[in-house]
């Protein structure tokens, strides 16, 4: 299926990329070929990761490297239990993902989130399942001041196929750096699809999916 196309791959490499991992161990960690991973992440701006020179380079100890074992066997169990999903399982993902993350009230169907995986996953679950029209689109943004804001729309726009002109007025919080200190960097968005006969359909699935889970058999 379309959707699918390695979208999830592509935005983990353009994150990883983004921490200033080289190419070819974004491509080991992801399983795939070293080309494709060059080809995603052309566009995406980093800083090197420091090298150590004279044998001063520290190596992860013991408990580093058990962990980091750890999360690649699991997270390769997870791949292969997952392996690719059927139209309808990825339907009853998006209902889920919707129903936890999702806005409820009428109208308007409302996704928002800073994880740009998932971000990607509804914007493609939404244009697959319903006739959606591209113009009544609207992303909102909310961004710490003193972070890069066109940068932000840019890589949202990428990401969403959605114009950085159908982005409405960024939300700019004021960074309160007694409660937290790591900000995301390109932000959270909420991705608006004014329709109210979609949000129903919507909202009808998520019913019907929380009334079978309530009766599993």
């Amino acid at each position: 299926m379309g959707y699918r196309g390695k979208l999830a791959e592509r935005q983990q490499a353009r994150l990883l990329r983004g921490t200033g991992l080289p190419l070819a161990e974004i491509a080991a960690r992801l399983g795939v070929s070293k080309s494709s991973v060059s080809l995603w992440v052309r566009d995406v701006e980093f800083e090197s990761l420091p090298r150590v020179t004279r044998g001063r380079r520290r190596e992860p100890n013991a408990l580093q490297r058990r962990r980091q074992a750890e999360i690649d066997r699991l997270l390769a169990e997870g791949r292969a239990r997952m392996g690719r999903l059927s139209e309808r399982e990825f339907l009853v993902a998006g209902v889920a993902l919707y129903a936890g993350e999702g806005s409820k009230g009428d109208g308007s169907v409302v996704f928002a989130n800073s994880d740009p995986r998932m971000v990607v996953f509804f914007c493609s679950w939404l244009r697959y399942f319903f006739q959606i029209d591209e113009s009544r689109l609207r992303v909102r943004l909310y961004l710490h001041q003193g972070l890069d804001l066109a940068g932000a729309i840019a890589f949202w726009s990428q990401l969403t196929g959605i114009p950085g002109s159908q982005f409405s007025k960024p939300y700019r919080a004021v960074p309160d750096p007694s409660i937290r200190h790591a900000k995301h960097v390109h932000g959270c968005v909420g991705v608006r699809y004014s329709c109210s006969t979609t949000h129903r359909s919507i909202m009808g699935l998520v019913g019907a999916l929380l009334s079978d889970a309530a009766n599993p058999g």
